[in-house]
Order: structure tokens, then C-alpha cells, then sequence
């Protein structure tokens, strides 16, 4: 019997979501946090913004959720890139988030992945 595997949301800041970046790909589980922009009830779609960059965000796998434009949400999905490079993220899970301070949350970030290679240089050596 086969398996499936959910991945674990990346944290990424959505600067880091362009196509130059190595987590801009097909399938890259992400968990992104953004200020809702838009959201449309017949479609589904949700627009998140974050320092000038945006993300769509497919709702439609979500329940129990309700979305006010101008609230903070943090979504969990895999991406899906189109042929425009224009990147679609189908998330599997979302909450409201507000009250989180978006600098403080982009610096811890930061100070993560800097462990995350300090340790993965320990253990190598």
C-alpha cells in the first residue's frame, strides 16, 4: 500500500517567493503569512501582501475559517506554479494570526535558518 507523506510548511517570507528563488517550485510546501488583501467568496481565492509582495492563495480545501480583508493570516500548502510563473498556493491549512508582529516574525526567520546550518555544520563535522 502506498503511502503519502505531507511535507512540513517551509516558513518563508513572501519576498522569497519569485521565480529566482530555490523554494519557487511546483509542489514546495510553504507556510506563508501575509496581510489579506481580498478574498472572494464564489471563487475562493484570497490575496495575501507582505512588503510590497503578494500570493495567492487558494481557500477552497479550508473550513471553519471566516476572512476579513486587513486581518493577518499564516497558510500552510504546496505551491502551484502556472505557465506564467504566477504561483498559486492551495492551502490545506489557514488561521488568523493577528496580533503577530510581521518584523519581529521575519527576523525569527532569519535567526532559525541561521541555526538550522550552524547545527547542520556541527553534525558534519
Amino acid at each position: 500500500m502506498a503511502s503519502s507523506v505531507i511535507k512540513p510548511g517551509i516558513l518563508v517570507s513572501l519576498q522569497e517567493l519569485d521565480s529566482s528563488s530555490p523554494l519557487f517550485k511546483e509542489g514546495q510546501s510553504v507556510r506563508a503569512t501575509g496581510k489579506l488583501e481580498s478574498y472572494s467568496v464564489e471563487s475562493g481565492m484570497a490575496v495575501i501582501i507582505d512588503g510590497g509582495a503578494t500570493l495567492l492563495i487558494d481557500t477552497q480545501h479550508l473550513r471553519d475559517i471566516s476572512f476579513r480583508p486587513g486581518s493577518i493570516y499564516q497558510f500552510i500548502g504546496e505551491l502551484h506554479i502556472s505557465q506564467d510563473s504566477q504561483a498559486v498556493l492551495e492551502a490545506r491549512i489557514g488561521r488568523n494570526v493577528d496580533g503577530i508582529d510581521l518584523n519581529l516574525y521575519h527576523q525569527t526567520i532569519q535567526l532559525r535558518r541561521k541555526f538550522e546550518a550552524d547545527l547542520a555544520k556541527t553534525k558534519a563535522a
